[in-house]
C-alpha cells in the first residue's frame, strides 16, 4: 500500500498526453475543442483519482483512530 501515492501521476500523465498526442480543433467533446474537452474530462478524472488514494491512504486511518490533539 506505500506505493498508492504513484497513482497521482496518472492525470498528470493524460493531461499532458492527450494534447501533445492529437492537437486537433476539429472534433468535440461536449461541444468544446478536442483538447479543451480532454483537459476538463481529465480535470473530472483527477479529483475521482484523489478521492481513491484519500480513501486507501493507510494513515487516514491511523489518525481517525487517535483522536485530536
Amino acid at each position: 500500500m506505500k506505493y498508492i501515492g504513484w497513482l497521482a501521476i496518472v492525470p498528470l500523465i493524460g493531461m499532458f498526453l492527450g494534447p501533445i498526442c492529437h492537437n486537433a480543433s476539429t472534433p468535440f467533446i461536449l461541444g468544446m475543442p478536442f483538447i479543451l474537452g480532454w483537459i476538463v474530462v481529465w480535470i473530472v478524472i483527477t479529483s475521482a483519482v484523489m478521492a481513491v488514494i484519500y480513501r486507501l491512504d493507510p494513515a487516514r486511518g491511523q489518525a481517525d483512530e487517535e483522536g485530536p490533539r
